[in-house]
């Protein structure tokens, strides 16, 4: 199912889609299944332009009609026997008819038309390859429904009947035949081909009804090659069936082939333009007014008909605005061009008679198109003017005319042009946010307290760097000064915990000083010990030690409690202990 979507999709033009999008969803709210059908299934396989749009949907089209046009579509055609409706959406003709059976009593007689379903409204058609649908329902799109291998004919490029009292029922079908025959080049099915003779041979085409006639007539001027289908026609003997005075000779045969070169032009430019009223005034430019009245009376369609009727006006007023003050420049005259009618442009280029407004049409097509390719989108990019910007199609647009007007030659015009589109610079980069700010910032706090509070002693810096050592990686670094300072507080302490211990077994009071003991005491003295001057300077070092107090580890803190307890203000507590423990030691020597 999907590759037939695909070949839809890859087939059809963006108009064409936007068609099927739109008649799918009208059909849709109405809770109506709908099928593309007929010629545009053969000519999606086949590789033949897609000139139409043919829907069947299982219900009553004739209701769509209020939605066809609120969505912008123009019916121009409404059938209320048959069920058909006919619309233009912007220029892509689009029929919708109801799946339906027909019931023919005798030739020549009007059928019974009954609704049914697509696979009877399939069984009802003129030949295999035009007996395909393919769904553009949910849950089925892209289904190919091809109950007569149509497919297989196409591959085989054969013509074939589905029945053998097909050119009886509608002996519009022997003109059908005669015209694939010429367009496609192939060849009519063996069985086919013996019920086309004998339907010629028992005058089947007596039975043609009006209708036909006027459809039939139109289809010739959506051609590709107009003059050979009536120079087949003609030698069929079903031109005079149409219009009986109407011959290839009636045909503008020069003009003709110059006419669907520009239209072949303008398909290259991705022009869409409908050639079809412009042919057809060309293939009967040399019938009376009152012969083209009565072939346009013949025609189904409107549209078709006004559009035809009004080419020479159009191309006047084209003319017209062509010659005025608001093309003298040659961006005017593009401007003009450009919103002109394609269809006046075409009938324009081969009729006219002005010289300057036909030289302005061919550089249009022409000329012009190729200074396309000098437009400075290096400059362009160079300056960031990219199509993400809103307004890059009118700077291009601009510039364009600018070059058309031989106004941006150099290099310099040409920044001059461009310098006040240039779009500002984009900002920088937002910082990436990381995780784990909130503990970063914590760690930060502690780490800014611990430096503030350096000079108060050195264990503050051990705390600090263990407040560092907790932190993330990204506050390390800042705070490389702070643990410098701390290794080297830390060895500090280090240093002095060593002294103290070994000053402290120097110190300890296990047996007197034998030399202390030994001195004699001054008369008059009180207790007095004469050891009280070594003793002094043995606590020398005490008072150096005080210093680190708080960065020793804690097995040295109560050495250091015991030898020093100095505190500022106050005398040293070792000398009145040691005067007692003297007192004592005279009193026994006494």
């Amino acid at each position: 199912m999907a590759d037939y979507i695909y070949t839809m999709e890859s087939r059809l033009s963006p108009e064409q889609m936007r068609t099927v999008n739109t008649v799918q969803q009208i059909a849709r709210s109405h809770g109506m299944n709908v099928y593309l059908t007929g010629g545009a299934i053969r000519d999606i396989l086949t590789g033949f332009p897609i000139r139409d749009l043919d829907f069947t949907v299982q219900g009553n089209p004739l209701e769509f009609q209020r939605d066809i046009e609120q969505s912008g579509g123009i019916v121009d055609m409404v059938d209320p026997v048959f069920h058909v409706i006919h619309a233009i959406f912007q220029g892509i003709q689009a029929e919708i008819a109801m799946a339906r059976v027909e019931v023919f009593g005798k030739p020549g007689a009007p059928p019974v038309v009954t609704p049914a379903t697509v696979t009877e409204d399939l069984r009802r058609r003129d030949f295999t390859f035009n007996a395909m649908a393919l769904s553009l329902n949910d849950g089925s799109r892209g289904l190919l429904l091809d109950p007569f291998n149509g497919a297989a004919d196409i591959e085989a490029r054969l013509i074939r009947i589905l029945h053998s009292y097909a050119f009886l029922e509608d002996p519009s079908r022997l003109i059908r035949a005669t015209r694939f025959a010429t367009r496609f080049g192939w060849e009519l099915e063996e069985r086919t081909r013996a019920r086309y003779d004998s339907a010629r041979e028992g005058d089947y085409i007596q039975f043609l009804a009006n209708r036909s006639v006027g459809y039939e007539i139109e289809q010739i001027a959506y051609e590709d090659n107009p003059l050979a289908v009536m120079r087949a026609l003609e030698d069929e003997g079903w031109l005079k069936v149409l219009c009986p005075k109407w011959t290839v000779a009636k045909a503008d045969v020069p003009e003709l082939p110059l006419l669907l070169g520009t239209r072949a032009r303008m398909a290259e430019l991705n022009i869409s333009v409908d050639a079809a009223p412009a042919v057809m005034h060309f293939l009967t430019v040399k019938l009376s007014s009152a012969e083209v009245t009565a072939i346009q009376r013949l025609l189904p369609h409107k549209e078709f008909v006004a559009a035809w009727k009004r080419l020479d006006e159009d191309a006047k007023e084209l003319s017209k605005k062509l010659l005025s003050k608001e093309a003298a420049l040659n961006s005017g005259a593009w401007k003009v061009l450009s919103s002109a009618k394609p269809e006046a442009l075409l009938y324009l280029d081969v009729t006219g008679q002005n010289k300057t407004a036909d030289e302005k049409i061919k550089n249009f097509l022409g000329k012009w198109r190729q200074m396309q390719e000098q437009m400075p989108l290096a400059k362009m990019a160079e300056l960031r003017i990219t199509p993400q910007l809103p307004e890059y199609s009118k700077i291009c647009q601009e510039a364009f005319l600018l070059l058309l007007d031989g106004k941006l030659r150099t290099e310099s015009e040409v920044a001059k042009f461009l310098a006040p589109f240039e779009p500002p610079l984009p900002p920088p980069p937002p910082i990436p946010v990381r995780r784990g700010r909130a503990a970063a910032k914590k760690a930060a706090v502690q780490v800014a307290k611990a430096a503030a509070q350096s000079s108060s002693g050195s264990g503050v810096h051990v705390a600090a760097v263990e407040a560092l050592s907790s932190a993330p990686t990204q506050l390390k670094a800042p705070v490389a000064v702070s643990k410098s300072r701390a290794s080297v507080a830390k060895t500090g302490s280090t240093v002095a915990q060593n002294k103290n211990q070994s000053e402290a077994k120097n110190l300890a009071p296990t047996k007197p000083s034998v030399k202390a003991a030994q001195t004699p005491l001054k008369a008059g003295s009180k207790s007095k010990a004469v050891t009280t001057k070594p003793v002094a300077k043995v606590q020398k070092p005490e008072k150096k030690a005080s210093k680190p107090k708080k960065s020793i580890s804690k097995v040295a803190k109560p050495v250091v409690k015991k030898v020093a307890s100095k505190k500022p203000g106050q005398k040293a507590p070792a000398k009145k202990n040691q005067g007692q423990k003297l007192s004592k030691t005279s009193k026994k020597h006494r």
